[in-house]
């Protein structure tokens, strides 16, 4: 049997335990209600309401308990909680999503706007949206909205970053702005799905009408060789034959940035594939042209596999190592090659310390048949560009005119966990 104080002792247990739920009752802030049956009893909360409401009503020991809540977001949770529950669920959608305060500090950034202006998703957030955009404050649709306070419906944007945006206000109880939700929809894919379409539609014409006759001059010209002269022949193996053959490279260059072709891809390291096979082909090329070519890369690759098809891959690095050396001036060449990992990307950077790229041509290099060079197709960086996009990634470039350039690979990374 229990003692005196032992009795006493479970009282105050139970008197602090009720008083703990209590007080935990009371910091709930969203509205409840709970119905237990068997016990006969019901507690309700309203909203603003410090303590609850206990009623009693007939006991019943078949029907289970009850709880019901009704959680208003933007009243009963701190908002950074909620951006953090909706920040994964955001990194699937494939458009631009940025909330920003009343200052016009990012908040929450998706991966997509991350990985396309090429910036740290982590290291964004808490910076001035302008930091992001680097554009004039008054081009930034979403200060527009901050100022102004009206909501942007379907507004085309004209900048750099071409496309649509929509705008939406979020407000305290106070009335003032607690977030600016910004949606960007970027055209840019559309427009080179556009012309690679018009381009696929000029290749299949060009391929039937021009290279049949091709064939068939070359042929006759190689049966032709034994019956003409000397200097003839000359002629047709130096420049006609090697010119017709040209003018066919240019075709296959072009059904191949127009048609997709398939992708035998396999699980490797990147820092693996660069090492051994890029590298080995790679050395040859700079002893042959005096290019000092060096790498720098990233450790933490190794626990990240890339799914790519090594042989299309090859083809992309050589093409832009290969442009760098037509491109060089006198001094001496350097190209570095770089890996970095970053919001669950492979980065690839080609560096080099050529002339670089006047600003009035920069956004047209990778336009099928631009080329600032008198030999060549002009169709190099679009069938690079063509081969990234086929493996899920993308490529840009950035440069410096005097100052060199480099493009920038970037490939999905999967963790080997």
């Amino acid at each position: 049997m229990e003692s005196r104080e032992q009795l006493k002792q479970k009282i105050n247990e139970l008197e602090e335990e009720l008083t703990l739920y209590k007080r935990f009752v009371e910091h709930v802030h969203f509205p409840f209600s709970y119905v237990d049956y068997p016990l006969g009893k019901v507690i309700k909360k309203e909203r603003n309401v410090l303590s609850p409401a206990i009623e009693t009503i007939e006991k019943d020991n078949i029907q289970t308990p009850i709880l019901k809540w009704d959680i208003d977001l933007q009243k009963d949770c701190p908002f950074e909680q909620v951006e953090q529950f909706l920040a994964p669920i955001f990194d699937l959608v494939s458009h631009h999503i940025v909330f920003v305060d009343a200052e016009g500090i990012i908040t929450l950034c998706n991966l997509q706007a991350a990985n396309d202006v090429g910036v740290n998703r982590d290291e964004i957030i808490g910076k001035h949206i302008r930091e992001l955009l680097n554009i004039p404050d008054e081009q930034i649709m979403t200060l527009k909205t901050l100022r102004t306070k009206q909501p942007l419906y379907n507004c085309e944007v004209l900048d750099r970053y071409y496309g649509i945006i929509n705008t939406r206000i979020l407000y305290n109880e106070d009335g003032t702005i607690k977030r600016v939700i910004s949606m960007f929809q970027s055209l840019n894919q559309m427009k080179e799905a556009e012309k690679l379409a018009i381009a696929g539609r000029i290749a299949a014409g060009i391929a039937h009408e021009i290279r049949n006759p091709l064939t068939t001059v070359r042929g006759y010209l190689q049966f032709l060789k034994e019956q003409l002269p000397e200097h003839i022949v000359s002629l047709i193996d130096q420049l006609l034959i090697p010119e017709l053959d040209r003018a066919n490279d240019i075709i296959t260059d072009f059904l191949n940035i127009a048609k997709p072709s398939e992708v035998k891809a396999e699980w490797i390291e990147m820092n693996e594939f660069i090492q051994n096979d890029l590298n080995l082909l790679l050395r040859s090329e700079a002893l042959l042209h005096n290019v000092e070519l060096s790498y720098c890369l990233d450790k933490k690759l190794k626990h990240y596999v890339v799914y790519i098809d090594k042989n299309q891959l090859l083809q992309v690095f050589i093409n832009l190592v290969r442009n760098a050396i037509e491109a060089k001036t006198e001094k001496s060449l350097r190209v570095n090659i770089e890996t970095k990992l970053h919001n669950n990307l492979v980065q690839i950077y080609v560096r080099d310390n050529g002339p670089g790229i006047p600003p009035t041509i920069i956004h047209h290099v990778f336009d099928p048949f631009f080329s600032t060079k008198t030999t060549g197709t002009g169709l190099g960086l679009s069938l690079s560009r063509k081969i990234v996009e086929l493996h899920k990634g993308s490529m840009r470039v950035q440069s410096e005119l005097g100052h060199g350039s480099c493009f920038i690979i970037e490939l999905p990374a999967y963790s080997k966990k």
